[in-house]
């Protein structure tokens, strides 16, 4: 690819942004090439955990915005040019798998947006994070405006967003907007063994119980119960679940299928 590095060991799919000379601002064709990858990460049994993180020692510092065959695509509808960078957040949404995000350096705007966008967060002491669209005289993007406050809560989210100022890992931290804040040294082995720890996990449990707290906030109790029971009563038929059980008789790890 022409700005990712994917690569994949043991059901884990590294998706590395590699464009350092512009701290991995995100041009027309990384978007793409993200929405790309997140389905193709979909769709193949095999994978079974994204690790989404940056080269040269940023995560993603949101949208170029001199790259005029991206956001300021002068050939195209604004609307059109949008639906473009929408596509690549809800294929990420989409994403039925675990998702990390290894945040090292800078995340910004829509880069910061793509970190939410995953299930965890895990950054280095040296991390910072700024949701700058108002610093730019833009608004929020990349689906932080429903990710942000669902996280945090509507008052801090915002507090980011209309200061757009740059916090620190710590800070993100306290406010629930990272899981873990790790040495830099630390972040490596760290998110490769809660990689490795999912991936081992029940690939089918994993991708309902990620459903289920996806839609927790849209669900009544009740319509939560119906759904936590179907969610059961499937996996009660598969493989995984008989596996489970036998293994936790014999005293033993169990090996999960996806069946």
């Amino acid at each position: 690819m022409e700005t990712l590095i994917v690569e994949r060991t043991a059901g884990v799919v590294t998706v590395t942004m590699n464009r350092p000379e512009k701290k991995n601002a995100a041009n027309g064709a990384m978007f793409d090439e993200l929405m790309a990858t997140f389905i193709e990460v979909e769709r193949n049994a095999e994978d079974r955990v994204l690790v989404l993180t940056g080269a040269g020692g940023a995560f993603c510092t949101g949208a170029d915005l001199s790259d005029t065959e991206g956001p300021l695509d002068p050939s195209k509808p604004g609307m059109l040019r949008m639906r473009r960078l929408n596509d690549s957040a809800m294929a990420l949404h989409r994403l039925s798998k675990p998702a990390i995000a290894k945040v090292e350096g800078l995340a910004v705007g829509a880069g910061l947006s793509l970190a939410l966008g995953c299930d965890l967060v895990v950054a280095s002491e040296t991390a910072r994070f700024s949701l700058i669209f108002a610093r730019r005289g833009l608004s929020l993007d990349f689906g932080s405006s429903w990710l942000l406050p669902r996280l945090i809560g509507l008052a801090k989210a915002k507090e980011l967003a209309l200061f757009g100022d740059i916090i620190g890992a710590d800070d993100a931290l306290a406010m629930g907007l990272v899981n873990r804040v790790v040495p830099p040294g630390q972040l490596d082995a760290f998110v490769d063994d809660w990689a490795a720890r999912l991936a081992a996990g029940p690939p089918l449990a994993l991708a309902a119980t990620k459903a289920l707290l996806n839609g927790s906030l849209e669900t009544s109790m009740a319509e939560a119960l119906e759904d936590e029971g179907r969610c059961q009563a499937y996996n009660f038929t598969t493989e995984d679940t008989n596996e489970a059980l036998a293994a936790f008789i014999a005293k033993r790890e169990p090996k999960f299928t996806g069946r």
